[in-house]
């Protein structure tokens, strides 16, 4: 019986004895892989440690058992460089829709204008809406103003007599017409000046585009090795007029 369970015994060092080398290994393993920490906090005093550092001012370094850096820990944002960097974004993010904004208004500009003829026509219709409309407010005026000369010589006849309230009334009324047709009037003459002022700027802006196709097929000619055909003296030069024939 003894001599048998020693036999066994025998039979199983092996086993038991790579057994006891494996547990060895694996308690071994954490010291084996264990990083060194190493950081400056805010006094500037350098630190080392097994652990990393839950809060190091100038970040942390990552050292290998040769106390050579394998990694960097870059330190936490301070308050002023979240702010910047938030600001930052926000500078971006309203650039691109400045830039999206100018991308969807150059689309409607072209779509609506092939040529410079175009935009003055479109410019000229414009302007003679407006003068008619302040003609029309003019003579209309006009007439107010003597319909006003004619009810004051109507007053100064009741000299001495209370003035009929019907005249009164037809007076305040004719003051009052006469007052909105002068603020009609500055009103159509401040558009006209809008008006000017918005044709100029669609124009400029047209031709700024129609230049920078320019240099964009010039610019892809040459990369293919092409012949580059000199720039336009005026964009859009070829143009059609009101009646849809190309202007001479």
């Amino acid at each position: 019986m003894g001599n048998r369970i020693g036999r066994q015994i025998r039979k199983a060092g092996p086993l038991l004895a790579g057994l006891a080398g494996w547990v060895a290994l694996v308690s071994l393993l954490p010291a084996a892989n264990a990083a060194t920490y190493k950081w400056t906090d805010e006094d500037g005093k350098v630190h080392y440690s097994d652990k990393a550092p839950q809060d190091a001012a100038k970040g942390a370094a990552v050292l290998d058992k040769q106390g050579r850096q394998v990694k960097k820990i870059e330190a936490p944002p301070s308050p002023e460089a979240i702010k910047a960097k938030a600001e930052e974004d926000a500078r971006q993010k309203a650039e691109a829709k400045a830039r999206d904004d100018q991308a969807r208004k150059d689309r409607a500009l072209m779509q609506s204008y092939t040529s410079e003829n175009e935009i003055d026509l479109a410019r000229q219709r414009a302007v003679s809406t407006l003068e008619t409309q302040i003609t029309s407010a003019q003579a209309f005026s006009e007439t107010l103003q003597k319909q006003q000369k004619a009810i004051a010589a109507r007053k100064q006849s009741y000299a001495g007599k209370p003035v009929p309230i019907e005249l009164e009334r037809e007076s305040a009324s004719v003051e009052e017409e006469l007052s909105r047709q002068n603020i009609l009037i500055r009103q159509k003459n401040e558009e006209l000046t809008m008006v000017a002022e918005k044709y100029d700027t669609i124009k400029q802006r047209w031709r700024e585009i129609m230049a920078d196709k320019e240099r964009a097929t010039a610019a892809e000619q040459a990369a293919k090795g092409q012949a580059v055909p000199a720039p336009s003296a005026k964009a859009g030069a070829k143009s059609t007029n009101a009646s849809g024939t190309a202007a001479k």
